[in-house]
């Protein structure tokens, strides 16, 4: 794989991985299973590994999760809650055991097992033994204060007990600490949920689909009374942070214990092993008895029972090296495939789902499944008509593995995508076609309800544009009423139109209202001036994500200026130029002389137009001999060069090609007509090579005290300087919180300087020069 095919198909991974996350984390609407959400992530860690420079910091493997919900106010969480690595077999389980007890040579190992809970992850602050916050986990660092709907749950404590009693008298806690976090899972019982599916059911509303989701949404709501309402429970199993305990448990078992004493529901059943063959007799022993238990769980959790031996462990930038999740294989069940439909997604892609004859299926009913795109069904041979075996992976999502060919109908033909659909986008009615690059047909009518309707959301979320109030509900039906066809025909809707917009049906109407409408004016006013970053995100533009908008924004002053790049354009020639190189010397030497000329020219522009004047210094304009053949630049040669890309020429060519296009140039003819003006965040040469941070590389590992990843990257960027997601030779400075991991002990190996949050925040404040470097950097 090339770099040029390793970027892009990165590119695909993150914006694939951020969208399943919002989904599960922030919706509580996951697309895809557990088991398919790992194999995405994998597969971008494989790539990082084998093209380092492609961890940036909004890689999601440096994030632990996805973003708080926007309706609670934010909480900082006093020690991460890091999610946990995962497996489905007994072999990576022996290979983990064998890591620890190579990572703790000589010591003698003990292990927990426990049920892996199917519920929302929580924090519970507890102040003087009173209960003063609740969060949920969020993206890890921060989550949602739910400190009210929390208190409806009757298992959580409002104060909590004593713990006297319970640890050996020497270690004994007499009193309650003054600070103590508590982590657990909130959870729906199965009980409770079937009974409030019934009530619903006799109520003639709509069903819920599974506990985990119906407790997350529970969560969400902002009215207490009718969290109240729903039976919720929890189970907790971990402690955060703790302060000013008389003892603290020296291992896990002495915290569930303690935890108990407090008044805390711990977990179900535990296994204490002493092996790896201890330790699937326990995973194996949990798969047969947790069927009844009271609550849903989809795996085993893993740890080291002894604490200090956790601390010498350590942990990943994601997760700890001291415990690990086993996924148990998903439930299995056949039956009838109904139908196939076809669903139209915001870049026109259209997804085929299957339509099942409903079947009861790890705690709900299954009448739908995805069936991915038209190759995946030619490969499993899916018809209309087939007995199918559907799979509810990680017990949340299903899809259909495969066919029961003995029950095929005889009559049962090949489905054909194009044929089915007629050719026609079922939406719209539109022109389809097969992307040659994806497994996708796509609609090419722009205009289509369906597209028209996620692209606004896409438009108006708080990533992009931050109108979030013509979200949801509110986009479906401005489209529905033909009032937005597409999203810059938001900046034309007046006040009257939206406080009269019909959010119900006819039958039962339910307008926005005057107040709502208002706000949203001015959301949609405000949004006019908005950084031009925010813009070139928001217009979806292809390969073009929130780092690459912002690396834009730095170096052109209008979203003209971007449609019409130069440096774009010197971007893609230099890239074409240098491909030509390899083989040339021998079988062309004159091409090759004159090639390298205008490589150096193309060079020359790129500096001179944007940094400082080019160095005099070519030495062949940078390239260096391998083995007889031109190579393509080394990356010293690049630095010399001044050409450090972090755009490149696939993310160079689909700008270009998206504001070439018939519905490019209509986006940039409207935004002038509608005085949409984005605010400029272009550093020009000058003030770049004067910025405090110009030229050096940051990598940020641990949890900073006061302050975010992404402010750290923030401030590091508006000062000129650059944040990687990984350590090397070419970095500068590593920013280390708490709980620093493997980047870390790389940086003491390689003697980059380390800063403390203490130390970052002075240089911050200070604009050091010491951190300044004369040669700028592109992108």
């Amino acid at each position: 794989m090339t770099q040029a095919q390793a970027r892009k198909r990165h590119a695909q991974l993150v914006e694939e991985i951020h969208a399943h996350d919002y989904a599960y984390y922030v919706e509580a609407q996951p697309k895809i299973s557990d088991r398919d959400y790992d194999r995405l992530y994998h597969e971008l860690l494989e790539l990082e590994k084998i093209f380092p420079e492609l961890a940036a910091p909004d890689s999601p493997s440096q994030r632990v999760g996805g973003e708080p919900l926007s309706e609670f106010k934010s909480v900082r969480h006093s020690v991460p809650m890091l999610s946990l690595d995962n497996t489905y077999s007994e072999e990576e389980i022996r290979d983990f055991v064998k890591r620890l007890e190579k990572l703790l040579s000589g010591e003698k190992l003990d292990w927990i097992v426990e049920p892996k809970l199917d519920g929302v992850a929580i924090s519970l602050r507890y102040e003087n033994g009173v209960l003063v916050t609740g969060a949920t986990r969020g993206n890890g660092t921060e989550g949602d204060d739910v400190t009210a709907n929390l208190k409806t749950i009757r298992s959580v404590p409002l104060k909590v007990q004593s713990g006297a009693g319970i640890l050996p008298a020497k270690d004994r806690l007499e009193a309650c600490p003054t600070m103590l976090e508590v982590r657990g899972e909130v959870f729906m019982p199965v009980a409770g949920f079937e009974k409030l599916n019934a009530e619903r059911k006799a109520a003639g509303e709509e069903l819920y689909g599974n506990p985990r989701n119906t407790a997350a949404g529970s969560l969400k709501q902002l009215d207490p009374k009718l969290v109240a309402k729903r039976p919720l429970d929890i189970v907790v199993y971990n402690l955060g942070k703790v302060e000013s305990a008389s003892a603290h448990p020296k291992t896990h078992t002495e915290v569930l214990d303690w935890l108990k004493s407090l008044g805390f529901k711990t977990p179900e059943k535990i296994w204490h092993c002493h092996s790896a063959d201890e330790l699937i007799s326990a995973i194996n022993e949990l798969d047969k008895v947790r069927k009844n238990f009271p609550y849903e769980t989809d795996g085993a959790v893993i740890k080291l029972n002894s604490f200090a031996q956790r601390e010498r462990a350590g942990f990943t930038a994601k997760a700890p090296r001291w415990a690990i999740a086993y996924k148990y294989a998903a439930e299995q069940a056949e039956t009838k495939l109904n139908g196939i439909t076809i669903q139209v997604g915001r870049t026109g892609a259209l997804t085929p789902v299957a339509e099942l004859e409903p079947i009861f299926l790890a705690g709900s009913t299954i009448s739908r499944a995805t069936l991915h795109n038209e190759d995946e069904i030619k490969r499993k041979d899916i018809r209309i008509g087939d007995t199918v075996v559907i799979e509810k992976a990680g017990e949340v999502i299903p899809a259909v593995i495969s066919v029961v060919e003995a029950k095929r109908p005889r009559n049962a033909g090949p489905f054909d995508f194009e044929k089915f659909l007629h050719g026609k986008c079922p939406v719209c009615g539109g022109k389809i076609s097969r992307d040659p690059d994806y497994s996708a047909w796509r609609c090419e009518n722009l205009q289509c309800p369906a597209q028209a309707t996620r692209r606004l959301e896409f438009f108006t979320a708080r990533g992009a544009l931050d109108i979030e109030s013509v979200g949801g509900i509110v986009a479906d039906k401005l489209v529905e009423r033909n009032l937005v066809r597409e999203p810059l025909d938001l900046f034309e809707l007046k006040l009257e139109q939206l406080a009269t917009l019909n959010l119900g049906n006819e039958e039962s109407p339910r307008t926005y209202g005057e107040k709502n409408a208002t706000k949203a004016i001015a959301a949609i006013e405000r949004a006019k001036t908005f950084p031009l970053s925010r813009w070139i995100f928001a217009l979806a533009i292809p390969d073009a994500g929130k780092t690459t908008a912002q690396d834009l924004a730095k170096f052109h002053e209008t979203i003209d200026g971007v449609a019409k790049s130069q440096l774009l354009k010197d971007i893609l020639d230099y890239h074409e130029k240098i491909s030509e190189l390899p083989g040339l010397r021998r079988e062309n030497p004159e091409r090759h002389e004159r090639l390298k000329k205008e490589i150096a020219e193309v060079a020359d522009r790129l500096i001179a137009s944007h940094f400082a004047a080019p160095s005099k210094k070519r030495s062949g304009a940078g390239f260096q001999p391998a083995g007889g053949q031109d190579a393509r630049p080394t990356k010293k040669a690049e630095k010399e060069l001044g050409i450090v890309t972090k755009v490149g020429p696939v993310v160079a060519k689909s700008v270009l090609d998206f504001f070439a296009s018939q519905n490019g140039k209509q986006i940039l003819r409207r935004m002038k007509e509608l005085e949409i003006h984005p605010a400029s965040e272009k550093i020009s040469a000058t003030k770049a090579a004067g910025l405090p941070f110009a030229g050096k590389t940051f990598v940020l590992t641990g949890t900073l005290p006061t302050m975010t990843r992404e402010k750290a990257t923030d401030e590091i960027r508006a000062r000129g300087g650059g944040v990687a997601g990984a350590v090397s030779n070419n970095t500068d400075f590593v920013v280390a919180g708490e709980e620093a991991g493997s980047k870390l002990e790389k940086a003491r190996k390689l003697g980059i300087k380390i800063l403390p949050e203490k130390e970052f925040l002075a240089m911050l404040g200070s604009g050091s020069k010491d951190t300044q470097k004369k040669t700028g950097e592109l992108f």
